[in-house]
């Protein structure tokens, strides 16, 4: 076990405790939005995480899964819709219209699922 340091505050000394230090790493939109979640709803998870130095493994690992969930449901709703390149071709603002509510719908099941759960 390695020596603690102190530093003294008003008349106290407080250890000089850092959590473990964890890689620099990009955290895209789901990893956040799932930082945000537990760090205002589930305290207890995010320190945890934190302070066993697993919270940017645990972010990436959700970023992940929420971008191949998006990507699978996104297919299978198309699919289901009948959204296809040739209504891409014949009327793009028609196709645009259902893929951007096949997004939505996408993403509103992501967040249930993975990112406020």
């Amino acid at each position: 076990m390695s020596e603690l340091t102190y530093t003294m505050q008003g008349g106290y000394r407080l250890p000089n405790l850092l959590p473990p230090q964890e890689p620099e790493m990009h955290l895209g939109k789901y990893a956040l939005l799932r930082r945000t979640y537990l760090k205002q709803h589930r305290r207890v998870t995010f320190t945890n995480l934190l302070t066993s130095g697993r919270l940017n493994q645990h972010l990436m690992e959700i970023e992940q899964a929420a971008l191949s969930r998006m990507e699978l449901l996104t297919s299978q709703m198309a699919k289901a819709e009948g959204v296809t390149e040739e209504l891409k071709a014949s009327d793009p603002m028609k196709w645009t219209g259902l893929m951007n509510n096949i997004r939505h719908s996408a993403e509103e099941t992501v967040l249930n699922e993975l990112i406020y759960n």
